[in-house]
C-alpha cells in the first residue's frame, strides 16, 4: 500500500517567493546600516542666550549737525521804464508803394549789347589744326610747316645761346636746359620757364627765348588761340 502524499506539505511550493521576500528584506536592512549615522552629544553647543549683556551694552550718542539755510537770493534790478511826453512828437515812416497805376509813365529800356568774354584757350602744339607760323615758314602743309618752325627755332638758339657760359661756372660735361613758352593769340612769347642745373643758365635760356621774333598764332577751329612749346636746348662743355 502506496503512502499519500498530502499537495499542502509540499514545502517546496511556494519557494521562489520565500526567496524573493528574504532578498528584499535584506537589502533594506543593508540600506540602513549604511546611512545609520551616530553622532556625539558632547560636541553639540547650542549655546546660552545671555540678556544682562544686552542690558549693559551702551549706545552711542551721535550729533545731529543743523545745515543753515541758503541766503535769500538778491533783489531783483527794478525796470527802467522811460516815459514819453503826450507832446513829443515821434516820426512816422512812410512806404511807398511800388506798385504801378493808369499815371505812371513805362519807360522802354533799350537792348543792352553784352560784350563776349573770349576764352584763353590753349591747345597743345602736337593737336593744333593750324600750327604758329615761324618767319619765313609760310609754305607747305601743318607738319611742314611744324619741321620748319622747330628748325629755325633750334638753329636761332645755337646762334644766340652762350655755350660758354657753362664752362665760367665750373660746370663741366653735357648740360641739358628745359625750356617751356607760349605763343598767345596774338603771336607774342610769353610765359617763359626754364630749368637747367645752374640758376645762371635758366637766365640765359629765357634771355634767348625772349629775342625770338613774333610769330603767326596757331588756330584751332578758325579762331586764334594760345600754343604751348617746349623745347630743350642741349649742348657739351668742353674741357
Amino acid at each position: 500500500m502506496e503512502p499519500k502524499k498530502n499537495p499542502k506539505a509540499n514545502v517546496g511550493r511556494n519557494s521562489s517567493l520565500y526567496f524573493a521576500i528574504g532578498l528584499a528584506l535584506m537589502l533594506f536592512l543593508t540600506n540602513y546600516a549604511i546611512n545609520y549615522k551616530t553622532y556625539d552629544k558632547s560636541n553639540i553647543d547650542i549655546g546660552q542666550l545671555n540678556l544682562d549683556d544686552i542690558d549693559d551694552e551702551e549706545i552711542p550718542l551721535t550729533e545731529q549737525l543743523v545745515t543753515p539755510p541758503p541766503p535769500p537770493p538778491p533783489p531783483a534790478a527794478p525796470e527802467v521804464i522811460e516815459v514819453v511826453e503826450d507832446e513829443e512828437e515821434v516820426e512816422e515812416t512812410v512806404i511807398e508803394s511800388t506798385e504801378a497805376d493808369q499815371e505812371t509813365e513805362i519807360v522802354e529800356i533799350e537792348e543792352v549789347e553784352v560784350e563776349e568774354v573770349e576764352e584763353d584757350i590753349e591747345v597743345p602744339f602736337a593737336v593744333i589744326e593750324n600750327v604758329p607760323v615761324f618767319p619765313g615758314c609760310d609754305k607747305g602743309n601743318n607738319d611742314a610747316k611744324k619741321k620748319c618752325m622747330s628748325d629755325k627755332i633750334t638753329k636761332f638758339v645755337q646762334k644766340k645761346f652762350n655755350t660758354d657760359l657753362a664752362g665760367d661756372l665750373g660746370l663741366s660735361g653735357r648740360q641739358r636746359i628745359n625750356v617751356i613758352f607760349k605763343i598767345d593769340k596774338k603771336g607774342d612769347i610769353v610765359g617763359i620757364r626754364s630749368r637747367a642745373p645752374h640758376p645762371a643758365l635758366e637766365k640765359e635760356a629765357a634771355r634767348v627765348i625772349r629775342l625770338l621774333p613774333k610769330m603767326k598764332p596757331g588756330k584751332q577751329r578758325g579762331k586764334a588761340v594760345t600754343v604751348p612749346y617746349s623745347l630743350p636746348i642741349i649742348f657739351q662743355v668742353q674741357d
